[in-house]
């Protein structure tokens, strides 16, 4: 028997006022759907999943909820007024004893729900969001780029939660990596048309191109029927008779198909100069040492970064990657230890707080105002790579309209706020590129255009990301900080980096029979693991008394012999979840028992 969909949208058309952002939309989400959004920046992800959320009201066609159904969506930007901590908001609105769930989701997110909502970052308050959504267990999820500012770690995290539950979501991300091991199904926005593939995301690019590809085979085919027709209408000795108006009225008719295609968005007009050649060397660091509140950042850290490399620096938020970097820039002393430069260094830097850009002023003002950027002498003018160019004109290269050249940056999404950073940074000329976080908000398309400009880049780029895909594409050398002082540098990019540090955990010599009893065992167990089996054997335990403390206070929840008589829906609620937990503990425990064989074998 075929199930009731969660959610349905028939015929919806919106507008905002202006051109039409969908119109005669229709889809559906099925239960146990794990869907990719995807589309161009502005073509309308977001709004999309506010409608299905009901929080933009559509000016035509129809929305449908499932009965009983209760949709989630996670807020890009969530507004925390009248909360005092990140825990008083994810738990908002929540039954106090479901309250408990917050707790656990924190703990895998890392975010204190303590944190007094004022001075908590903005990559903390998506996290409080993304846990709220998370403890409230609804019956269709709606994420909005839920792993932004988030580290690896948790990224990983949230990964295996969302490949374990049976619940149904809908998922915008830019994170390849993330997409690809989750998703089973894409819907493409493009230009207000939204098209609907039984697959993942790892097959989206060659659906993208078949269909362009099609596309491109009907405009060549239509363009040539029209220039037949026009010819034949222009020297036909008959085509004012009677029965030829039909096939004139057909050539404007082949016409007014033309001129309503709407063409493609085509990708930013990005480029990187790198100026004159910075010397072979361009940073020696030998025995760093640096400490913040007697919080170890590294510690004699030794690094030789050559003219073309391309070094990726990764591991948990907080643990000083940003740090190191300006440390190696000469920006922060260390506390021990030499750091030299090469020659001709010409530094451009793309900072994840987006600080550079003044958010009042405009987008305009944002170009011909900043010192760094260098300006023609007229106002409408901006320097780029040393020669003039007028603000509009360059800021379509990078697909800002005429319309927004004046709005104020406050106004812009975040992947248009990243275009923008984008072209300050490429309007001057730099032989060393920082990336900090560069991915964020950035579509596929563009994502695509910076990793093979950054290919073709013959400086050197120093760069910090959580997106595994992107390291891989474009480093060759990764620095992993693991803590405590400990940073280690690693050939080649994120799986080449865990592969390597798999290989160096089964090769590491075995214990010593000097060491204690109370030693041995814990390590000796584990030298047959690779360096992921090892850390999940040892994450296990925690997830087993999570899931059990969980299970017991489900199970304390429905000893009330009130619940299922008044509160049938919630009920139903808690005996999914029971169920759902009992179903990951008994994985756990078996995958534990399995791991404990593994590794005394």
């Amino acid at each position: 028997m075929a199930r009731a969909p969660l959610l349905q949208l028939t015929d919806i058309a919106l507008t905002f006022g202006g051109d039409p952002v969908f119109e005669d939309l229709s889809l559906v989400v099925q239960p146990g759907d794990r869907v990719a959004l995807v589309g161009r920046n502005g073509s309308g992800k977001s709004t999309l999943l506010k409608v299905m959320a009901g929080l933009v009201e559509v000016d035509t066609g129809g929305v449908v909820v499932a009965p009983g159904m209760s949709v989630g969506y996670m807020e890009q930007d969530p507004s925390m007024e009248g909360c005092a901590t990140l825990g008083d908001y994810a738990t908002s609105g929540m039954d106090p004893s479901d309250a408990w769930r917050v707790d656990s989701v924190a703990e895998g997110l890392k975010f204190d729900p303590a944190r007094d909502v004022n001075v908590a970052s903005g990559g903390e308050r998506r996290r409080a969001a993304l846990a709220k959504l998370m403890a409230e267990a609804p019956g269709l999820m709606l994420l909005d780029e839920p792993t932004n500012h988030m580290d690896i770690e948790a990224i990983r995290w949230l990964e295996r939660e969302l490949s374990q539950t049976r619940t149904g979501y809908v998922l915008i991300s830019h994170d390849r990596a993330f997409l690809n091991a989750l998703t089973r199904a894409t819907l493409w926005i493009d230009r207000g048309q939204v098209r609907r593939q039984e697959q993942g995301f790892e097959h989206f690019e060659a659906w993208r191109d078949k269909t362009w590809e099609e596309e491109d085979m009907q405009r060549h085919k239509l363009n040539r029927k029209i220039k037949q027709e026009a010819r034949w209408a222009v020297e036909g000795i008959s085509a004012r008779r009677t029965r030829n108006q039909g096939r004139l009225r057909a050539l404007q008719d082949l016409r007014a198909e033309k001129a309503g295609q709407i063409k493609r968005q085509g990708t930013a007009a990005m480029a990187l100069d790198a100026g004159q050649s910075s010397g072979k060397r361009v940073v020696e660091a030998v025995g760093l040492h640096k400490s913040f509140a007697g919080k170890d950042i590294v510690k004699g850290f030794d690094l030789t970064v050559n003219r073309g490399d391309r070094i990726a620096f990764v591991g948990p938020n907080g643990v000083g990657k940003t740090t190191l970097i300006k440390m190696l820039l000469g920006e922060v002393e260390p506390d021990k230890g030499s750091v030299k430069h090469g020659t001709n260094l010409e530094i451009a830097v793309f900072d994840q707080a987006r600080a550079k850009l003044n958010p009042q002023t405009t987008l305009w003002d944002n170009l011909t105002t900043d010192p760094s950027m260098g300006v023609s002498g007229k106002a409408d003018q901006v320097m780029v790579r040393g020669q003039p160019k007028h603000v509009v004109g360059y800021l379509k290269e990078f697909l800002f309209d005429e319309a927004q050249v004046r709005a104020p940056v406050h106004s812009l999404s975040g992947g248009e706020k990243a275009r923008l950073l984008l072209a300050r940074l490429m309007a001057r000329e730099s032989n060393v590129l920082v990336l900090d976080e560069p991915t964020n908000d950035l579509d596929i398309e563009t994502l695509d255009l910076l990793q093979d400009l950054l290919g073709d880049y013959p400086g050197t780029v120093l760069l910090v990301s959580h997106d595994r895909d992107f390291i891989d594409r474009v480093a060759t050398t990764t620095i992993a900080m693991e803590g405590n002082g400990r940073a280690v540098t690693y050939a080649g990019g994120w799986t080449d980096y865990r592969n390597q540090r798999a290989e160096d955990e089964v090769a590491a010599p075995k214990v010593s029979k000097a060491k204690t009893k109370a030693e041995a065992p814990k390590e000796e167990a584990q030298e047959g693991l690779s360096f992921t089996e090892k850390h999940r054997l040892e994450e296990l335990p925690n997830v087993i008394a999570r899931l059990e403390a969980e299970i017991a206070k489900l199970g304390e929840l429905m000893a009330d012999p009130a619940l299922f008589t008044d509160h049938p829906v919630k009920f139903q609620k808690a005996t999914d979840a029971l169920l759902e937990r009992q179903e990951k503990l008994d994985a756990a425990e078996e995958e534990w028992m399995m791991l404990e064989e593994k590794a005394a074998g």
